[in-house]
Protein backbone atom coordinates (compact mmCIF):
# COMPACT_ATOMS: atom_id res chain seq x y z
CA UNK A 1 0.00 0.00 0.00
CA UNK A 2 3.16 2.45 0.57
CA UNK A 3 3.76 2.09 -3.10
CA UNK A 4 0.09 3.34 -4.21
CA UNK A 5 -0.07 5.78 -1.34
CA UNK A 6 2.78 7.65 -2.72
CA UNK A 7 1.46 7.76 -6.21
CA UNK A 8 -1.83 8.73 -5.66
CA UNK A 9 0.28 12.15 -3.63
CA UNK A 10 2.32 12.45 -6.15
CA UNK A 11 -0.76 12.40 -8.61
CA UNK A 12 -2.20 14.63 -5.59
CA UNK A 13 0.62 17.44 -6.46
CA UNK A 14 1.04 17.45 -9.58
CA UNK A 15 -2.78 18.12 -9.85
CA UNK A 16 -2.33 21.10 -7.70
CA UNK A 17 0.32 22.31 -9.61
CA UNK A 18 -1.41 21.64 -12.78
CA UNK A 19 -4.38 23.58 -11.40
CA UNK A 20 -2.09 26.94 -10.09
CA UNK A 21 -0.61 26.49 -13.27
CA UNK A 22 -3.81 27.10 -15.20
CA UNK A 23 -4.81 30.05 -12.42
CA UNK A 24 -1.46 31.98 -13.79
CA UNK A 25 -1.87 30.80 -17.02
CA UNK A 26 -5.35 32.89 -17.22
CA UNK A 27 -3.97 36.29 -14.97
CA UNK A 28 -0.72 36.44 -17.29
CA UNK A 29 -2.96 36.15 -20.17
CA UNK A 30 -5.16 39.30 -18.93
CA UNK A 31 -2.02 40.73 -18.35
CA UNK A 32 -1.26 41.03 -21.79
CA UNK A 33 -5.05 42.11 -23.41
CA UNK A 34 -5.14 44.84 -20.52
CA UNK A 35 -2.09 46.22 -21.67
CA UNK A 36 -2.67 46.14 -25.10
CA UNK A 37 -5.52 47.69 -25.05
CA UNK A 38 -4.18 50.44 -23.04
CA UNK A 39 -0.73 51.59 -24.97
CA UNK A 40 -1.41 49.34 -28.25
CA UNK A 41 -0.49 45.87 -29.73
CA UNK A 42 3.16 46.49 -30.29
CA UNK A 43 5.25 45.40 -27.53
CA UNK A 44 8.10 47.51 -29.30
CA UNK A 45 6.22 50.77 -28.69
CA UNK A 46 4.62 49.38 -25.70
CA UNK A 47 7.24 48.58 -22.82
CA UNK A 48 3.99 47.28 -20.19
CA UNK A 49 2.69 45.17 -23.15
CA UNK A 50 6.39 43.88 -23.74
CA UNK A 51 7.06 43.12 -19.81
CA UNK A 52 3.38 41.08 -19.63
CA UNK A 53 4.78 39.11 -23.19
CA UNK A 54 8.11 38.15 -21.67
CA UNK A 55 6.51 37.25 -18.23
CA UNK A 56 4.28 34.97 -19.53
CA UNK A 57 6.93 33.64 -22.07
CA UNK A 58 8.96 32.59 -19.00
CA UNK A 59 6.09 31.12 -17.01
CA UNK A 60 5.67 28.97 -20.11
CA UNK A 61 2.28 30.10 -22.00
CA UNK A 62 1.88 28.71 -25.27
CA UNK A 63 3.12 31.17 -27.25
CA UNK A 64 -0.46 30.82 -29.17
CA UNK A 65 -2.06 31.69 -26.53
CA UNK A 66 0.06 35.05 -25.77
CA UNK A 67 -0.80 35.96 -29.51
CA UNK A 68 -4.47 35.61 -29.09
CA UNK A 69 -4.27 37.69 -26.10
CA UNK A 70 -2.34 40.78 -27.70
CA UNK A 71 -4.61 40.85 -30.57
CA UNK A 72 -8.06 40.64 -28.71
CA UNK A 73 -7.03 43.65 -26.21
CA UNK A 74 -5.21 45.65 -29.07
CA UNK A 75 -8.94 45.52 -31.21
CA UNK A 76 -7.12 43.02 -34.05
CA UNK A 77 -9.50 40.25 -33.02
CA UNK A 78 -12.60 39.76 -31.31
CA UNK A 79 -13.59 38.24 -27.72
CA UNK A 80 -11.65 40.75 -25.51
CA UNK A 81 -13.20 41.22 -22.39
CA UNK A 82 -13.79 44.79 -20.49
CA UNK A 83 -11.26 44.19 -17.80
CA UNK A 84 -11.50 46.49 -14.56
CA UNK A 85 -8.53 46.78 -12.28
CA UNK A 86 -9.80 47.16 -8.40
CA UNK A 87 -7.68 47.56 -5.01
CA UNK A 88 -9.17 46.57 -1.98
CA UNK A 89 -7.17 46.92 1.13
CA UNK A 90 -7.43 44.73 4.18
CA UNK A 91 -5.95 43.51 7.45
CA UNK A 92 -4.77 39.60 7.70
CA UNK A 93 -4.09 38.10 10.80
CA UNK A 94 -1.22 39.63 13.38
CA UNK A 95 -2.04 43.37 11.82
CA UNK A 96 -0.57 42.78 8.69
CA UNK A 97 -1.85 44.92 6.49
CA UNK A 98 -3.06 43.81 2.78
CA UNK A 99 -3.60 45.05 -0.34
CA UNK A 100 -5.54 43.09 -2.83
CA UNK A 101 -5.19 44.07 -6.92
CA UNK A 102 -8.07 42.87 -9.06
CA UNK A 103 -8.46 42.59 -12.60
CA UNK A 104 -11.91 41.60 -13.44
CA UNK A 105 -14.78 42.10 -15.44
CA UNK A 106 -17.70 42.03 -12.85
CA UNK A 107 -17.04 44.46 -9.81
CA UNK A 108 -19.60 42.56 -7.71
CA UNK A 109 -18.10 39.11 -7.75
CA UNK A 110 -14.85 40.10 -7.61
CA UNK A 111 -15.21 42.82 -4.24
CA UNK A 112 -17.58 39.09 -3.09
CA UNK A 113 -14.66 36.99 -3.04
CA UNK A 114 -12.53 39.14 -1.69
CA UNK A 115 -14.61 39.36 1.44
CA UNK A 116 -15.48 36.19 1.52
CA UNK A 117 -11.66 35.23 1.72
CA UNK A 118 -10.97 37.55 4.19
CA UNK A 119 -13.56 36.80 6.27
CA UNK A 120 -13.17 33.10 6.29
CA UNK A 121 -9.38 33.18 7.06
CA UNK A 122 -9.07 35.81 9.91
CA UNK A 123 -8.44 38.60 8.17
CA UNK A 124 -10.90 41.62 7.53
CA UNK A 125 -11.91 44.57 4.97
CA UNK A 126 -10.58 48.24 5.49
CA UNK A 127 -11.70 51.34 4.15
CA UNK A 128 -9.97 52.94 0.97
CA UNK A 129 -6.77 54.52 1.84
CA UNK A 130 -6.69 53.26 5.12
CA UNK A 131 -3.70 50.65 4.41
CA UNK A 132 -2.67 51.73 0.88
CA UNK A 133 -0.48 54.91 2.10
CA UNK A 134 1.62 51.93 3.91
CA UNK A 135 2.47 50.82 0.52
CA UNK A 136 4.80 52.51 -2.35
CA UNK A 137 4.71 51.56 -5.87
CA UNK A 138 7.84 50.62 -7.19
CA UNK A 139 9.60 49.12 -9.91
CA UNK A 140 10.89 45.10 -9.79
CA UNK A 141 12.46 43.28 -11.34
CA UNK A 142 13.42 39.30 -11.02
CA UNK A 143 17.15 38.59 -12.11
CA UNK A 144 18.28 34.62 -11.67
CA UNK A 145 21.20 34.52 -9.95
CA UNK A 146 23.18 31.94 -11.44
CA UNK A 147 26.48 32.94 -11.69
CA UNK A 148 25.68 36.37 -11.08
CA UNK A 149 27.23 38.34 -8.59
CA UNK A 150 25.45 41.25 -6.52
CA UNK A 151 27.50 43.59 -7.89
CA UNK A 152 27.26 42.48 -11.44
CA UNK A 153 23.67 43.69 -10.80
CA UNK A 154 24.39 46.37 -9.52
CA UNK A 155 26.70 47.68 -12.19
CA UNK A 156 24.61 46.78 -14.96
CA UNK A 157 21.72 49.07 -13.09
CA UNK A 158 23.35 52.07 -11.03
CA UNK A 159 22.97 54.91 -13.81
CA UNK A 160 19.57 53.52 -15.25
CA UNK A 161 17.45 54.66 -11.77
CA UNK A 162 17.50 51.48 -9.40
CA UNK A 163 17.18 51.84 -5.62
CA UNK A 164 18.46 48.79 -4.72
CA UNK A 165 19.27 44.89 -5.36
CA UNK A 166 17.95 42.50 -3.04
CA UNK A 167 19.59 38.79 -2.88
CA UNK A 168 16.53 36.51 -2.54
CA UNK A 169 18.45 33.38 -2.27
CA UNK A 170 18.03 32.14 -6.01
CA UNK A 171 17.52 35.27 -7.56
CA UNK A 172 18.24 38.91 -6.97
CA UNK A 173 15.71 41.82 -6.96
CA UNK A 174 15.92 44.69 -8.66
CA UNK A 175 13.80 47.56 -6.94
CA UNK A 176 13.44 51.42 -8.51
CA UNK A 177 11.03 53.86 -8.78
CA UNK A 178 8.18 52.44 -11.21
CA UNK A 179 9.07 55.24 -13.76
CA UNK A 180 12.15 53.78 -13.88
CA UNK A 181 11.43 50.07 -14.55
CA UNK A 182 11.77 50.47 -18.29
CA UNK A 183 15.29 51.90 -17.65
CA UNK A 184 16.28 49.65 -15.97
CA UNK A 185 14.98 46.81 -17.65
CA UNK A 186 16.83 47.59 -20.64
CA UNK A 187 19.99 48.59 -18.79
CA UNK A 188 20.01 44.25 -18.11
CA UNK A 189 19.30 43.37 -21.57
CA UNK A 190 22.31 45.93 -22.45
CA UNK A 191 24.35 44.57 -19.68
CA UNK A 192 23.70 40.62 -21.45
CA UNK A 193 21.74 39.71 -18.41
CA UNK A 194 18.94 37.79 -18.35
CA UNK A 195 15.79 38.71 -16.04
CA UNK A 196 12.66 36.42 -15.02
CA UNK A 197 10.08 39.28 -14.86
CA UNK A 198 9.53 43.12 -14.55
CA UNK A 199 6.98 45.22 -13.62
CA UNK A 200 5.07 47.87 -11.49
CA UNK A 201 4.66 46.19 -7.63
CA UNK A 202 3.51 47.65 -4.55
CA UNK A 203 6.03 47.14 -2.12
CA UNK A 204 5.67 48.22 1.88
CA UNK A 205 7.41 50.97 3.66
CA UNK A 206 7.45 49.25 6.79
CA UNK A 207 7.17 45.23 7.35
CA UNK A 208 5.10 43.41 10.42
CA UNK A 209 7.55 40.25 11.70
CA UNK A 210 5.88 37.41 12.12
CA UNK A 211 6.28 33.99 14.08
CA UNK A 212 5.41 30.78 12.82
CA UNK A 213 1.68 30.81 13.69
CA UNK A 214 0.96 33.93 12.86
CA UNK A 215 2.91 33.11 9.61
CA UNK A 216 0.79 29.82 8.97
CA UNK A 217 -2.78 31.85 9.21
CA UNK A 218 -1.37 34.79 6.37
CA UNK A 219 -0.16 32.02 4.33
CA UNK A 220 -3.49 30.53 4.61
CA UNK A 221 -5.43 34.10 3.75
CA UNK A 222 -2.94 35.11 0.67
CA UNK A 223 -4.09 31.47 -0.76
CA UNK A 224 -7.56 31.71 -0.54
CA UNK A 225 -7.35 35.40 -2.27
CA UNK A 226 -4.75 34.12 -4.95
CA UNK A 227 -7.71 31.31 -5.26
CA UNK A 228 -9.48 33.76 -6.89
CA UNK A 229 -9.47 34.36 -10.80
CA UNK A 230 -10.08 37.67 -10.54
CA UNK A 231 -7.34 38.42 -8.20
CA UNK A 232 -4.04 39.09 -9.68
CA UNK A 233 -1.81 39.97 -7.36
CA UNK A 234 -1.69 40.42 -3.42
CA UNK A 235 0.67 42.35 -1.47
CA UNK A 236 1.21 42.51 1.98
CA UNK A 237 3.99 44.20 4.32
CA UNK A 238 5.02 40.56 6.33
CA UNK A 239 8.66 40.08 7.68
CA UNK A 240 9.14 35.99 7.81
CA UNK A 241 12.62 34.70 9.12
CA UNK A 242 14.46 31.89 7.70
CA UNK A 243 14.02 29.87 10.60
CA UNK A 244 10.28 30.28 10.44
CA UNK A 245 9.90 29.52 6.62
CA UNK A 246 11.51 25.92 7.21
CA UNK A 247 9.17 25.30 9.87
CA UNK A 248 6.74 25.95 7.56
CA UNK A 249 7.75 24.13 4.86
Amino acid sequence: MSGHSKWATTKHKKAVIDAKRGKLFAKLIKNIEVAARTGGPDPEGNPTLYDAIQKARKSSVPVDNIERARKRGGGLEAGGADWQTIMYEGYAPGGVAVLVECLTDNRNRAASEVRVAMTRNGGSMADPGSVSYMFNRKGVVIVPKGELSEDDVLTAVLDAGAEEVNDLGDSFEVVSEAGDLVPVRKALQDAGIDYDSAESGFMPTLSVPLDEDAARKVFRLIDALEDSDDVQNVYANFEVSDDVLAKLD
